[in-house]
């Protein structure tokens, strides 16, 4: 990340705009010195958290980029997706009445974007967008991103022949100590976009009735035998809230 760079765009922006260091600080609810350091790319003194939130105010979208002097560091976190993507594919094929598709793409009044896995129990017409990640980031681009596709998934599903009386939304995080710390710190705000756990959502899924909103993890996907992934597959938990 080229922090001077990115001063330098986000300045040139604010300028353009008409916004004043003062107008984006009372905006982002941040002190006007904390607008003056990223003017300056002295981005070492900001929390990742602060610049997209000020970044936001003259609508810029200010993201991270990893890289690799080899340039490979997607093929570890494709491959733990598609993992995790398989092991919940072969979980919902025991599940009776479900259907699923996998990276559902869809472009609905100019809002594009992909749905993980999207499911359909056809005895209730229920409808379930599940969304993985094997890393909890940025919690606002969670909280958009399902917005959008819960908000879109009836639409979605009707150009595959599936008629949705109900939309329910899963969140599934790979287990791991990082995501668990994260979703610690994040309790409140988690539970009350996705109050459901793991447990009730495993029993929500024998038997769908009404709507819900569940997040929970998925542990040792991608490890082990076939025995031992269907021996760890019914471990899917969420933390308390902090």
């Amino acid at each position: 990340m080229d922090d001077q760079r990115i001063g330098a765009a986000f300045r040139a922006v604010r300028v353009r705009r008409g916004w004043r260091r003062s107008d984006v600080a009372t905006r982002a609810t941040v002190s006007a010195s904390v607008v003056s350091a990223i003017d300056h790319g002295r981005l070492d003194q900001i929390a990742p958290a602060t610049l997209r939130r000020v970044a936001a105010v003259p609508g810029i979208r200010a993201e991270m980029t990893v890289r690799l002097p080899h340039g490979e560091v997607d093929r570890p976190l494709n491959a733990s997706h598609a993992a995790l993507h398989e092991e919940l594919a072969r979980y919902l094929d025991t599940l009776p009445g479900w259907l699923h598709a996998p990276e559902v793409s869809f472009a609905v009044h100019g809002e594009r974007g992909v749905v993980d896995i999207l499911a359909y129990h056809q005895p209730t017409r229920s409808l379930l967008v599940i969304e993985l990640k094997t890393e909890l980031v940025a919690l606002e681009d969670l909280l958009a991103t399902m917005d959008r596709r819960l908000r879109l998934a009836a639409r979605i599903a009707r150009d595959r022949g599936w008629e949705a009386s109900t939309v329910s939304g899963w969140v599934v995080f790979a287990e791991s100590d990082t995501n668990r710390r994260r979703a610690r710190s994040l309790g409140s705000v988690l539970r009350s976009a996705f109050p459901a756990d793991g447990r009730t959502m495993r029993s929500w899924l024998q038997r769908p009735v009404g709507s819900i909103r569940a997040l929970s993890f998925w542990a040792n996907f991608g490890e082990g035998t076939t025995q031992q992934r269907r021996s760890t597959r019914q471990r899917v938990r969420v933390p308390r809230a902090a």
